[in-house]
């Protein structure tokens, strides 16, 4: 018997611009911390040992912010067949995420702030075992997921019914 092989999707360029916008959001965040950790207690007191700190803490957020957000989008990838929803994502350490189809027990589509300006949109499948989320769909693809994943957790409830009733 030959061994199937995965397909998996990719997503749109609207992620990577919306992972870059969500990166430069923290990034900002984090050099306004590091500015007023400098301005109120390190160069008032002069502490070298934390000039240098604060100056490779900015190096290491900018590279951050700029980095991140390439490797993730190429090697963020999805698969959803009849068994399992299978994802793959990481920057430096890469996560795969296995769920089979007849343990999930929750469907939910999710929209931040961020990603409604890029018009995309997650699906957060709740399993008994915890939450995992496809992120960075196009709207149109993300209800299509939750649609169809909808469809085929209703067709498993109904062949256990079935199963149990006789």
């Amino acid at each position: 018997m030959q061994e199937e092989t995965v397909k998996y999707e990719k997503l749109s360029k609207r992620a990577l611009y919306c992972m870059y916008a969500a990166g430069f959001v923290t990034g900002v965040v984090l050099l306004v911390i590091v500015g007023a950790v400098n301005l109120f207690w390190i160069i008032p007191k002069n502490i070298t040992i934390g000039k240098w700190i604060s100056l490779i803490l900015v190096i290491l957020i900018l590279i951050e912010v700029l980095v991140s957000p390439y490797f993730r989008y190429h090697r963020y990838r999805y698969s959803i067949n009849d068994e399992c929803i299978d994802i793959r994502e990481g920057y430096l350490f890469v996560k795969r995420d296995i769920v089979p189809i007849e343990r999930l027990h929750k469907l939910q589509t999710a929209r931040g702030p961020i990603d409604q300006m890029f018009r995309v949109a997650k699906v957060i499948v709740t399993t008994g075992g915890g939450d995992v989320t496809i992120s960075f769909l196009e709207e149109e693809k993300a209800e299509q997921i939750a649609d169809s994943l909808r469809k085929r957790i209703n067709e498993i409830a109904v062949e256990q019914r079935e199963e149990n009733g006789r």
